[in-house]
């Protein structure tokens, strides 16, 4: 099996860690590593024994495939220049910062003949082969993703940053799009959104609530899923599951030592470069992620401006 030649281009926090799978990875070699910051790449590289490059279209015209893990801004015209190459993608969520450029990476990606993934890495994760086992038919969903203040991932809002998360899995789960959103938030610690709740409604009566904080005295990442069968738990720190079974009224409970989800991703990933299977996560999944993020952070900006409207709120 040939080994597919892959670059990275962003050498931050996220980066470095995809380099480092790429690296392990049997079918994969790393031909590269790209940051807008010299020195960062240089570091990575040193560690992974690659070549720093020097800028992405050199990343590009390395490889046959680019892992695009640069801040949100940068990846359309990242991304966009290496379908333009024949390169296929793998691209960080959220895919790109507004939704005509997820459309035109799409529309890049087919006409390429390329493969386009979304780095939503809850899809490889083993929390969610226990909710595709378990969950046949969600009613109500509830999801909660905190964490403490750190200072990266500042250009996005929490929505984009993890509470995205959260939606892409309510969407895998629903199998549906949500017909409304109600959301509030606030702005604390940074310029954009920190605290983040949202309610989604589908046309079935069905429904899902998120929060998401990114100043929390600690890490909590719980989801609720109560359906026709029952209501199943999961926290997927503990790594614990608990399941109530409506049939005979039972408790249950399990738990699961998590796998490498960002080293399942890449083979993932890799398994849709050789053409043998679709990603799991393509395009059109990371846009409705997207989609529906962005009318969060949309109600919220509203119910910031109807607050100082009214003097209610000086800071929001």
């Amino acid at each position: 099996m040939a080994r597919v030649r892959v670059a990275v281009i962003g050498a931050g926090h996220f980066g470095r860690f995809h380099a480092q799978k790429v690296a392990a990875a049997a079918g994969a070699v790393l031909v590269g590593i790209h940051d807008r910051h010299p020195e960062r790449a240089a570091a990575v590289a040193a560690e992974l024994g690659a070549p720093a490059l020097a800028s992405a279209s050199d990343a590009i015209e390395a490889s046959e495939a680019v892992i695009v893990a640069t801040s949100t801004p940068s990846h359309h015209e990242i991304a966009a220049a290496a379908f333009d190459a024949g390169r296929h993608v793998l691209v960080e969520k959220p895919m790109t910062a507004t939704l005509a450029e997820a459309d035109d990476l799409i529309a890049r990606a087919a006409r390429a003949g390329r493969v386009l993934q979304v780095g939503h890495l809850e899809r490889f994760s083993a929390a969610r082969g226990a909710l595709a086992r378990h969950v046949s038919r969600p009613l109500v969903m509830e999801c909660v993703r905190v964490s403490p203040f750190r200072p990266r991932g500042l250009d996005v809002s929490v929505v984009l940053d993890l509470m995205i998360h959260d939606i892409d899995l309510v969407l895998m789960l629903a199998q549906a799009a949500p017909v409304s959103v109600e959301a509030t938030g606030a702005t604390v610690m940074s310029d954009r959104i920190d605290v983040a709740l949202a309610r989604l409604a589908f046309a079935d009566g069905r429904a899902a609530s998120l929060s998401a904080s990114r100043i929390a005295p600690g890490t909590t990442r719980t989801l609720r899923v109560a359906g026709v069968d029952g209501t199943l738990e999961a926290d997927l720190v503990a790594r614990t599951l608990r399941r109530f079974q409506v049939a005979d009224g039972s408790v249950s409970e399990e738990s699961w030592t998590e796998a490498d989800s960002l080293a399942a991703q890449l083979e993932g990933f890799l398994a849709a470069v050789r053409g043998e299977a679709p990603p799991r996560v393509d395009g059109r999944a990371g846009r409705a992620a997207l989609a529906i993020a962005l009318e969060i952070e949309a109600r919220i900006a509203e119910a910031q401006a109807s607050a100082r409207a009214a003097g209610l709120l000086e800071t929001l």
